[in-house]
């Protein structure tokens, strides 16, 4: 009998680690279709005569529609499955977000952005439901902090990528290029996802661990809508995410606008400082991975674990609320950075929330409705900033984030409480 030869390279990691990492390229080419606006907002607004005000109609198509799409994207993940309706919806946003090279105008533009939101309210309900699939609850906060590192990534490749589109060619060939790179992502993902289930490769050690999932679950979990809007536990994730949301949004959607306007910066400059942020958001998504797992290893319970985490973030984000001191752009870089930081690492603490605290068949549901009131959050501060950055500046919004998010650690420790655990045995019945 042969010796079995051992796995090397990308097939010596766990299998339900490359899922997660196919999830976590899906979620950067989610948030570089996205980005791809606002890097090219200010090319636009000269383009088709946009006030800040436009733009941030512009803006709020788009999260009007993810907001609405969040709670129905979750149900059609849990309704599908996470294989066909991820592939759904990502064919979905590529399409729509090289239908924005069709724009004329702001107006058209609107419409092509509400196309983009709905199709792309999908991917953090879609990676929270493979999570809560394919991991043990001691695993979640790391493969929730991997893919959530996407978010960041997508928004720190989108400067660099679109500024040299839009050199080389137009800002049209901006649209097209990143949504055809999803569109090719759909396809592979559809290739090579299945549930644990179906999954033809899983291993002995992978079925252990999504047994041990099983076996560590919280003992009562919702798994209806209703079950859920009366569950303590689902306010206690959705209003923190409703006041948290708001400093994510305007980092996405009003860097550029904002070193333009305030420092005067050109295309150039932007994509040269942009992406730094993002890449400081890189490292809290796994600062929301690591500190959770050392702190239960050292005898905290899990769901203190997130909170902590959730608060350390919220801390930080006293960095952004003073750029108004900052006397150059590189502070302002530097401050926006400690920003990008301190979000990732308490959204990513929030994010794990809803695997740890939802029954898996409910988790797309749970983290959809959660989004939908983390994204009304960021529409009403978009509208804020449309109504007041051209008069008042930017100055007093960024110290309005930090207040919300310090807000959002308090709402957290008052209304979410240790979950009860399953305890195992083997009689039946009891």
């Amino acid at each position: 009998m042969g010796v079995k030869p051992v796995p090397r390279g990308w097939r010596s990691i766990p299998l339900r680690w490359r899922l997660i990492g196919l999830v976590t390229l899906g979620t950067i080419l989610n948030y570089l279709a996205r980005s791809t606006l606002s890097v090219a907002a200010p090319q636009l607004k000269l383009e088709f005569g946009m006030s800040t005000e436009d733009y941030s109609w512009v803006v709020l198509a788009f999260q009007a529609s993810y907001t609405v799409m969040q709670t129905v994207a979750g149900s059609v993940l849990d309704a599908l499955g996470t294989r066909l309706g991820f592939f759904l919806f990502a064919v979905g946003w590529a399409l729509a977000n090289m239908a924005h090279a069709l724009a004329t105008g702001w107006p058209s533009l609107a419409m092509f952005r509400a196309l983009l939101g709905a199709s792309e309210a999908a991917a953090i309900p879609a990676g929270a439901k493979a999570v809560s699939e394919w991991f043990p609850p001691r695993e979640r906060s790391l493969a929730t902090s991997v893919f959530q590192m996407g978010t960041s990534v997508g928004n720190m490749v989108a400067p660099p990528l679109v500024a040299f589109c839009i050199l080389a060619w137009n800002w049209q060939a901006a649209f097209i290029v990143t949504g055809g790179l999803s569109l090719v992502w759909a396809l592979l993902w559809y290739w090579s996802y299945r549930s644990p289930a179906d999954h033809p490769a899983i291993s002995a050690a992978d079925r252990a661990a999504i047994a041990e999932a099983h076996n560590d679950d919280v003992a009562v979990k919702p798994t209806t809508r209703r079950e859920l809007l009366r569950s303590r536990s689902f306010w206690g994730i959705a209003i923190p995410r409703f006041l948290a949301e708001p400093a994510w949004q305007t980092f996405n959607f009003f860097i550029p606008l904002y070193l333009a306007s305030v420092w005067q910066l050109d295309l150039k400059s932007i994509a040269l400082w942009a992406w730094l942020p993002f890449l400081a958001a890189d490292f809290g998504s796994l600062a929301a991975g690591v500190l959770p797992t050392w702190l239960m290893r050292r005898g905290m319970p899990l769901v203190a674990s997130r909170k902590v985490t959730m608060s350390i973030g919220a801390l930080c984000m006293i960095g952004p609320a003073c750029i108004g001191l900052a006397g150059s752009p590189g502070i302002a870089i530097l401050l926006f950075c400690v920003g990008g930081f301190a979000h990732q690492m308490l959204s990513g603490a929030l994010i794990t929330l809803c695997a740890d605290m939802f029954d898996s068949r409910a988790v797309g549901t749970a983290s959809g409705m959660a989004g939908t009131s983390a994204w009304v959050g960021g529409m009403l501060f978009t509208l804020l900033i449309g109504q007041s950055a051209d008069a008042w500046g930017y100055d007093p919004l960024f110290l309005a984030l930090a207040g919300l998010d310090l807000i959002a650690a308090a709402v957290l420790w008052s209304l979410l409480r240790e979950a009860r655990r399953n305890v195992a045995t083997n009689v039946e019945g009891v």
